[in-house]
């Protein structure tokens, strides 16, 4: 028997192992199957040389489980170990067989996994004791065993084992004995192990016996991998449908993805893979992290982040390379150079695929847009470049759901959709129905109107502002038709200020009180056919509130109440009448508050301009009062004043139901409210 302690450079490396060098412990699996494969690998390629003439016999790798005697066994029938070997490659933790096998075997082996380094050594983050019993594949060897408690100790001794390979025996420690539930080790196999490259074993098939009323295991192994996944195999030997049953295979619960994209390069570095657009029902983060990173068919995380692109962490799939290196950490993977040229990669293979697609079958292309444009809009904000990519395949799709590459529609629009200033403006909507009366007045007028109903598709056109030369986006509702896009100064109305001003304070008090919502009011000439009152919301408000959903640092604007425009149209008969009523309902009460509004507004005026010929700090106390005084003179004629009017505007119907109108026009008007407009709507019929 031989004795000795394992050369580290550290008093003892296992807490290290334990706690810092590997973020999750169930990856002690991975590395140690991972481990048995890579022996298997070297084995065929030995046979494969010339270098071993025997039969290789039956290859699989097997893991094993005794809960009762607390162990985990990974048994292979690679090239095994003598005890030198071993020496150097278990006990002098710096070295790693995969490097010198690599470099003898660098032209042609086989699928070796390599950048292991410590990985064996991660089954001391579960174990308490840990057995290696091998034998060498070279003629003459003899079986050792190689046994360690997770301290730098060791022992060498003597086995029996019949053929070449190593049983790696875990005894688990008492605070991971989850890992001793057959479930568990099933769910990681599947997880890490579903595609390594040699066949691997848990257990025995089960099927139901009928005599002893429960499943019993068959003399059939229970294999939990595919040895040639389809991402390993000539994409011209694929169907569709092959695509689609991988697809099932890794998503069981999925949708049937949109488009599949199968990656093979091998310069300047090798990659293979195939990403799937999927079908996005809800919000984006729920879709992530379902592209699975692999480096020689060994998963390594579902966390892409920085590996690929973020706008392309939507999408769901395989990507393997051998050139990712299988490492502990995130950072490392993220900072990597090979990793950053990977991720370029990939945003120009998907790119070139997208317009591949679109001019090859442009059709189904447009039959997919509106569950493919997330992805495209997601890169056009978050990837820098990618907008020169997209902008030959992207798509508008308008209210009468026709579609336009950007330069099309540019075309269509140019003719009618510029205003006086030469700006190209792009109206649209975004929802068809609730905004029908604004979409139908903007095609009167021969403007077309886009349909922008997705996630991304508000938050994209700031992007796209920037992009286009001299162009805007403006919602359809934005303001009144004629205010859209401005061709001339707009008509002046022909009410006097003070009819104004009144008009606005009959309606303006009767305005509803809605939570997180103001009302203004305005008047404008806009013709005796257009609408009476119309609601409209400012564009670039509006917006920022939208943004602010999916930028954190706006949300100063998300906390702002929504603010509304009520514009009433001077021209229209029904506006006039309600003017003309108020005059006659309100003239003798309005007149002596009128005339002492008028005295005051003068004393406050030429108090005004005598006290601006002064400092403010040569002001006397006097002087303020008196100002304050005179200021509070006035409101108290401008409140009375309103009463009066608000007064008449509280009983007169029209002004309710012209309010009601415009307020149901934009789906504002619900409850109380609503039942009292159709009972007034009654009412107003039988008058």
């Amino acid at each position: 028997m031989q004795k000795g302690n394992i050369g580290v450079t550290t008093e003892n490396i296992f807490p290290v192992i334990k706690k810092f060098l590997y973020s999750d412990h169930e990856i002690f699996l991975r590395e140690m199957v991972s481990n048995a494969v890579d022996a298997t690998q070297k084995m065929k390629t030995l046979a494969a040389q010339g270098e071993y003439k025997e039969e290789l016999g039956d290859l699989t790798v097997r893991v094993s489980l005794d809960a009762d005697k607390g162990t985990i066994t990974i048994s292979d029938h690679g090239i095994g170990m003598t005890e030198e070997e071993i020496d150097k490659y278990i006990n002098q933790i710096a070295f790693s067989g995969v490097t010198d096998f690599l470099e003898k075997y660098k032209d042609n082996a086989n699928n070796i996994i390599g950048h292991f380094g410590l990985g064996f050594y991660s089954s001391f983050m579960v174990a308490k004791k840990v057995e290696i019993i091998t034998k060498s594949y070279k003629d003459g060897s003899k079986a050792v065993k190689w046994s360690c408690d997770g301290s730098p100790a060791y022992e060498i001794d003597d086995a029996e084992r019949e053929d070449h390979g190593s049983d790696i025996i875990l005894y688990i420690d008492d605070d991971c004995k989850e890992f001793l539930e057959k479930s568990k080790l099933e769910q990681l196999l599947n997880k890490y192990c579903k595609f390594m490259a040699v066949p691997v074993a848990f257990g025995k098939k089960q099927e139901w016996s009928s005599d002893e009323k429960k499943m019993v295991d068959t003399q059939e192994d229970n294999i939990i991998n595919n040895v040639e996944p389809l991402w390993t195999k000539t994409p011209s030997t694929l169907k569709d449908e092959d695509y689609k049953s991988f697809y099932r295979t890794l998503y069981p619960m999925s949708d049937e993805p949109l488009f599949w994209i199968h990656l093979n390069v091998d310069y300047p570095f090798n990659l293979t893979g195939i990403l799937y657009f999927p079908k996005i029902k809800s919000s984006i983060e729920l879709q992530k992290n379902k592209i699975q990173l692999y480096c020689n068919q060994v998963f390594v995380t579902d966390q892409v982040e920085g590996i690929v692109p973020e706008f392309l962490t939507l999408l769901h799939g395989v990507i393997d390379s051998p050139d990712i290196p299988l490492n502990v950490s995130r950072s490392y993977l993220q900072s990597d150079r090979e990793v950053k040229k990977i991720s370029t990669y990939i945003t120009k293979k998907v790119a070139d695929r997208l317009k591949a697609i679109f001019t090859e079958n442009r059709k189904e292309f447009e039959e997919k847009w509106d569950d493919l444009k997330l992805f495209i809009n997601y890169g056009i904000l978050s990837e820098e470049g990618f907008y020169d990519r997209a902008k030959e395949f992207a798509l508008f799709k308008d209210t009468e759901g026709k579609y336009f590459t950007f330069d099309e529609y540019k075309t269509l629009i140019e003719g009618a959709q510029k205003d006086k200033d030469d700006q190209l403006v792009y109206l649209y909507a975004t929802d068809k129905d609730e905004q029908y009366s604004y979409i139908k007045a903007a095609q009167d007028k021969g403007y077309s109107v886009l349909l922008l109903d997705g996630q991304l598709d508000v938050p994209t056109i700031q992007t796209l502002e920037q992009k286009f030369e001299k162009s805007r986006f403006t919602r359809v509702d934005a303001d009144i038709i004629d205010r859209l896009i401005v061709k001339s100064d707009a008509p002046k109305s022909d009410l006097s200020e003070d009819d104004s001003a009144n008009l606005s304070q009959v309606f303006k008090s009767q305005m509803p009180k809605l939570d997180h919502t103001e009302f203004m009011v305005q008047v404008d000439a806009l013709g005796a056919e257009a609408r009476p009152v119309v609601i409209t919301q400012n564009e670039w408000m509006r917006r920022m509130k939208e943004m602010s959903r999916f930028q954190p640092g706006m949300n100063f604007y998300g906390q702002m109440p929504d603010s509304f425009n009520l514009v009433l149209n001077s021209d229209h008969p029904l506006v006039k009448r309600v003017l003309d009523d108020c005059k006659a309902s309100t003239e003798e009460a309005l007149k002596p508050i009128v005339s002492e509004l008028k005295g005051q507004e003068a004393r406050l005026a030429a108090i005004q301009q005598q006290q601006d010929k002064k400092k403010y700090d040569e002001l006397t106390q006097d002087d303020k009062d008196m100002k304050a005084e005179c200021e509070k003179a006035v409101q108290e004629q401008k409140d009375k004043k309103n009463d009066v009017l608000s007064g008449f505007a509280a009983d007169n119907a029209v002004v309710h139901q012209l309010i009601d109108l415009a307020l149901l026009q934009n789906g504002m008007l619900k409850g109380e409210a609503l039942d009292k407009f159709l009972k007034r709507s009654v009412e107003l019929i039988k008058a």
